[in-house]
């Protein structure tokens, strides 16, 4: 077994032992993770019905999205510290309520206007809330049983972004009490009391017994560079690149080279940066990261484009899309539920493996295309969704256990938000980027849907071909 050391300082106490962290804990923490993933991706499939209802314009469809994923992703790290200082459980609960508000507010949206503005809010949410949920996991399990949560974890994420298209597909198609797509949001009140109401007696509370506190210009530049990289590459093409967008982009690199700048010299200070430095210096954080940029890139561009093909390349239901995910589903979950038995065997070689799968999958998926389009039935799609679930449930599962195996306890809060910021960031540019390029190509006077497909999954096979040589150099998380 490989062993490593990291540059951090060595993990105290905290408060709450392994032993409180209960099975009910386990799952009640989970719940909380996979509520704001699913709505991260549930309203891909409802696009269409919202721009009917609302009469919104591409722009703001895209800020639907944008908004909450920028807010999500902006706010992550900040919340992983809040739970550190103030107490995971208290942020967890606070994350939580404001979640079931924000999507209350969603769901009875007036106007375009205001629901980009709740989406954000509710982005700005789920940051408090899913830092909490590794930092919990970190702070009260201990050797297997902590591999065993963390690839839960994974597997959780993995089928929420799945569950996410499929129950807006099915929600949508229902139009409950003539609501409309309203429902994808509306759900989520019910789902959240709930979750409140057992979270108090089940979940432990933890915080680091040395918080690190509040680092306010570190978390101004994280936010200027986020923000100046994602709102120009979702926004851009819609608006037609105005000259703002540009200035933004331009604005990224120096705004990201001042937060590396503020951080290494609170560091060398012995002040609290946000982002610890020593913190990516540890192996399993600087070489899964290295991994997880293009494998997220590669998993959020495919969910975007396969559902926006189906239903205007193949014109299926929004019922239909979501069906026509269901093999991956299943075969993520129960791939994930293996991975913990695969990598006490096998190790680091379990992400190869998987992204190998993948790329298979990839390349069945698009000669699939090639040879059944327009008439390309759910049926025929399954094979390939198969292997495409296998692939992510190998990799992605074990991806999040050999981020955070060397992370010490007390920095928990900041290695969950460093590994969900890069996740939900990788998410948005694969969409940003990979979703540009479907819409440039598939339109008229191009390649059409089946060219525009085809071209983006081979890609897609490509980058995850590249997912498996790096993660040959990943540290063995066992």
């Amino acid at each position: 077994m490989t062993t490593t050391t990291t540059a951090s300082a060595p993990a105290t106490a905290v408060v709450g032992a392994p032993a409180r962290f209960t099975a009910a804990g386990l799952i009640t923490v989970l719940l909380g993770a996979a509520l704001p993933i699913i709505d991260f991706f549930i309203v891909n499939v409802a696009l269409p019905t919202i721009d009917t209802d609302l009469h919104a314009s591409a722009a703001t469809l895209e800020l639907v999205v944008a908004g909450y994923g920028i807010a999500y992703a902006v706010l992550l790290v900040l919340g992983g510290r809040l739970g550190d200082t103030f107490g995971r459980r208290r942020l967890f609960l606070l994350g939580l309520a404001l979640f079931t508000l924000t999507s209350l507010a969603c769901g009875v949206a007036p106007d375009a206007g205001t629901l980009v503005l709740a989406r954000a809010a509710q982005g700005a949410a789920s940051a408090m809330l899913l830092p909490q949920v590794l930092s919990i996991i970190q702070a009260g399990t201990s050797g297997e049983r902590r591999s065993r949560a963390i690839g839960l974890y994974g597997a959780t994420g993995g089928i929420a972004t799945v569950i996410g298209q499929l129950l807006g597909g099915v929600l949508v198609s229902a139009d409950l009490w003539g609501l409309s797509w309203r429902p994808i949001f509306l759900v989520n009140v019910p789902i959240g009391l709930f979750g409140l109401l057992i979270a108090r007696r089940t979940v432990p509370d933890s915080r680091a017994s040395n918080p690190l506190g509040i680092d306010r210009l570190g978390t101004v530049l994280l936010a200027v560079s986020l923000l100046s990289l994602l709102i120009p590459i979702m926004e851009g093409r819609a608006l037609g690149w105005p000259w703002w967008t540009i200035a933004l982009l331009v604005v990224f690199p120096f705004a990201t080279y001042a937060f590396a700048r503020v951080e290494r010299r609170l560091e060398s200070a012995g002040r609290t940066p946000l982002l610890p430095p020593t913190l990516l210096r540890t192996p399993s954080m600087r070489h899964g990261l290295t991994v997880a940029v293009p494998f997220f890139c590669s998993f959020g561009s495919f969910m975007f484009v396969y559902a926006v093909t189906l239903q205007t390349g193949l014109h299926l239901s929004a019922l239909e899309a979501g069906l026509a995910l269901m093999p991956m589903a299943l075969a993520y979950f129960l791939t994930s539920l293996s991975s913990s038995h695969l990598v006490a065997r096998f190790g680091r070689k379990v992400v190869p493996v998987g992204a190998l799968i993948l790329t298979l999958g990839l390349i069945v998926l698009a000669g699939s295309a090639l040879r059944s389009w327009p008439d390309l039935s759910i049926w025929q799609l399954a094979p390939a969704m198969v292997l495409i679930g296998i692939g992510n449930g190998l990799a992605m599962s074990t991806l999040f256990r050999v981020v955070l195996s060397r992370v010490p306890a007390d920095l928990a809060g900041a290695g969950g938000g460093v590994l969900t910021t890069t996740q939900q960031t990788s998410l948005a540019l694969g969409v940003a980027v990979l979703g540009s390029l479907f819409a440039g190509l598939s339109g008229p006077g191009s390649l059409g849907y089946r060219g525009a497909f085809v071209l983006v999954i081979g890609l897609l096979a490509v980058l995850a071909l590249a997912v498996a040589g790096l993660a040959r150099k990943l540290p063995d998380p066992r």
